[in-house]
């Protein structure tokens, strides 16, 4: 999988500090069908959970925006 990043993820994560490693990683782990997506985990060192929107085309992932959730996580 090709993980790319957005101008604007590229922007929120720069304002919010989260590595392009972190959003890299939580993507690894999972098997996403075409189609867009928004994906919200917890992750270690951060206050609040992460919300990432992706759009899956083919082999190529997208990642459209990446910030902490301050709500909460929605159930």
């Amino acid at each position: 999988m090709i993980i790319k990043f957005s101008r604007n993820a590229k922007r929120r994560a720069k304002l919010y500090n989260i590595p392009k490693s972190v959003v890299e990683n939580v993507l690894e782990n999972l098997n996403l069908k075409s189609g867009k997506h928004e994906i919200v985990r917890e992750v270690a060192g951060f206050k609040y959970p992460i919300k990432i929107v992706v759009v899956v085309e083919g082999d190529i992932i997208t990642v459209i925006t990446n910030y902490p959730l301050k709500k909460g996580v929605k159930e």
